[in-house]
């Protein structure tokens, strides 16, 4: 053999992955053994109870309007294609004209999107039901 096995360029890497992993494990074990002595066994009522004030909690129906989900899906959309453009504008030099013409389209793009959606009324809330 004319080399290491350590010399792998990886190597590290895959150490570090392990002694995390390990690491990870041991904290694990200890906090579940360390809670189980710290931790009260009583299950008095008064312990269970609600602390300090508030109402009685029922199950709460799940009824979460599906706008809430597209707007968050929006908001999601819009904000990486907004992050899209720290690159360009740190390398806007070396890009020239052709870059400049590319994230002019981009924009174009964008606004047409954020037109689209505003049109549907996907950003007012008050037409929920």
């Amino acid at each position: 053999m004319t080399h290491s096995t350590f010399a792998h360029p990886y190597f590290g890497a895959f150490a570090l992955f392990v002694l995390t992993f390990g690491a990870f494990g041991i904290t694990l074990f200890l906090q579940r053994i360390i809670s189980n002595k710290i931790a009260s066994k009583s299950r008095e009522k008064l312990k269970v109870s609600q602390y300090e004030c508030g109402v009685i909690t029922n199950k709460q129906q799940n009824k979460i309007s599906s706008r809430y989900y597209l707007m968050a899906l929006l908001f999601i959309l819009f904000d990486v294609e907004i992050i899209f453009m720290f690159p360009w504008a740190v390398s806007f030099k070396t890009l020239g004209i052709f870059g400049f013409i590319e994230m002019i389209l981009f924009i174009f793009l964008l606004a047409i999107g954020f037109i689209y959606a505003w049109r549907k009324e996907a950003f007012s809330w008050g037409s929920m039901k």
